[in-house]
């Protein structure tokens, strides 16, 4: 599982990342491997909604095993099938680029980051330049 400071380490990295793009204001979750959350931070100006939609990248990522923006291309083609993903996890699926997997040095599945704020691949690109940051994979 990734440890608190590990995931202080990928917001630090995202939220650098972040304003060397000149993104608007990130919002950055991120959870262990079982879905829990073990950091969140919201940076000045975003708005209150965000916390849910990065948390929804990534526990979305987590849930089926893939990056958030697969999920997004198979919304586009089975549309029914992840809006009952969505309705079978209680809303908690955002089907947008931004979520993505984090697994350690060794391969081994720790958890994944949600990021949201600015255009999704705009987020997807921040968080796994924290991902690297944070001297970790992403999977």
């Amino acid at each position: 599982m990734i440890d608190l400071d590990s995931a202080r380490a990928v917001i630090a990295g995202t939220r650098a990342k972040g304003r060397e793009m000149g993104l608007a204001p990130l919002t950055v979750v991120v959870l262990d491997a079982g879905g829990h959350l073990v950091a969140m931070e919201r940076e000045d100006g975003a708005a209150y909604g965000r916390p849910e939609i990065a948390q929804g990248k990534a526990a979305g990522a987590l849930a089926m095993g893939i990056p958030s923006r697969r999920l997004g291309e198979m919304a586009e083609q089975r549309p029914q099938f992840v809006a009952a993903l969505s309705n079978a996890w209680h809303g908690n699926l955002i089907p947008a680029a931004g979520g993505v997997l984090i697994r350690s040095s060794t391969g081994t599945l720790i958890g994944a980051v949600g990021v949201t704020g600015d255009l999704s691949d705009k987020d997807e690109e921040a968080a796994i330049a924290g991902i690297g940051a944070a001297g970790l994979t992403i999977g």
